[in-house]
């Protein structure tokens, strides 16, 4: 999720962290209280800091999860997905999109418009 967007959907992304814990995933970071802050990337040329929203520890893999809801700034979102999804390629990493219900088809729409439509997103 846009970063701008945090501090309203903070109860989903709580609820998200739960969904990982109980589906056995470790050593979870996230940008709220109570969690470690997860490290932010800053693109260069501009002064925006991509930060993911939950990064976790699962069976040794690292996985990078954003959330999707609908914004008002989808191109920001798309930035950040392509980004992380780079980055967890390069890194042997894992990179999941979690959405919930009302948000399928926005979800669906962005990762066909980044040609990321192989990624399946977790649905809770």
């Amino acid at each position: 999720m846009v970063q701008i967007e945090k501090s309203e959907n903070t109860e989903f992304l709580e609820k998200s962290i739960q969904h990982l814990e109980a589906t056995g995933f470790e050593n979870i970071k996230a940008d709220i209280e109570g969690y470690e802050t997860p490290k932010s990337y800053i693109r260069k040329g501009a002064e925006a800091k991509i930060t993911p929203d939950i990064v976790a520890v699962k069976n040794g893999r690292k996985y990078f999860f954003d959330i999707s809801l609908k914004t008002q700034k989808p191109r920001l979102l798309k930035t950040k997905w392509l980004f992380l999804d780079t980055l967890s390629r390069m890194n042997s990493d894992r990179f999941k999109i979690i959405t919930t219900r009302g948000h399928y088809k926005f979800t669906d729409n962005m990762l066909e418009d980044i040609n990321l439509s192989n990624k399946e997103p977790i649905r809770i």
